[in-house]
């Protein structure tokens, strides 16, 4: 499964980036606006740090200006990955940017019938949110897991990004379900190598480790 940054911060995205372990960015308005930065020179920089697919959403509500934005962000860099919302005019723009070849992430999904509309317009990935699904007493997982045998079913090539994740857990169980990518705040990316076992088993090590005379631990 490949890990995504959700985030505009770009020491972030370097800290990131240095593990080796990230694939990819998504953003969204939210992001950008909290960074302080222009919103287009803030994609340029993104995409040199990040060889990875890096989604950056249009603001429009109407196909054709949603096909405008799109277009003007896609010759930013050749990584970007125009983010559409799931709605009636952004499921006609992601028909067109498909047909243009144009990458799309289809954002803002929250059921599984919404998920196969975008894939029948040909939508390179699409995300469903499982956190907030899970705050209104929904398994927002389910979801992810019905989205996978959907697209199994007819073989559609749309790549599942599980988004609005909000623990180890739902990393976990997304990896396991088949999702093609989880998205995820710094804060869980860097809680997934940790492990109190882990911490326990170092401790261990490293008492006994000292217990061995200076002589013979010298490399």
């Amino acid at each position: 499964m490949k890990f995504f940054l959700d985030t505009a911060d770009i020491a972030e995205i370097r800290e990131a980036q240095e593990t080796g372990l990230l694939d990819g960015i998504t953003t969204n308005p939210s992001h950008v606006a909290k960074s302080g930065r222009n919103f287009i020179e803030l994609v340029r920089e993104i995409c040199e740090i990040v060889p990875g697919p890096v989604s950056a959403e249009v603001t429009a509500e109407g196909k054709d200006e949603m096909l405008r934005q799109g277009r003007f962000l896609a010759d930013l860099a050749p990584n970007v990955v125009v983010k559409v919302p799931l709605t009636q005019e952004g499921l006609k723009a992601v028909k067109v940017f498909t047909e243009e070849g144009i990458k799309t992430n289809v954002t803002l999904c929250f059921s599984p019938v919404q998920a196969l509309l975008a894939a029948k317009v040909g939508a390179t990935y699409i995300s469903p949110f499982v956190g907030r699904l899970d705050d209104i007493a929904i398994e927002g997982m389910q979801g992810i897991r019905d989205i996978r045998a959907i697209y199994d079913n007819y073989g559609f090539g749309t790549q599942i990004l599980t988004a609005s994740t909000r623990s180890a857990m739902h990393i976990q169980d997304a990896a396991i379900a088949g999702s093609d990518v989880a998205t995820m705040p710094m804060a869980l990316f860097k809680k997934l190598v940790n492990n109190p076992l882990t911490d326990i088993g170092l401790k261990l090590f490293d008492t006994d480790w000292n217990k061995i005379p200076e002589a013979n631990r010298t490399y």
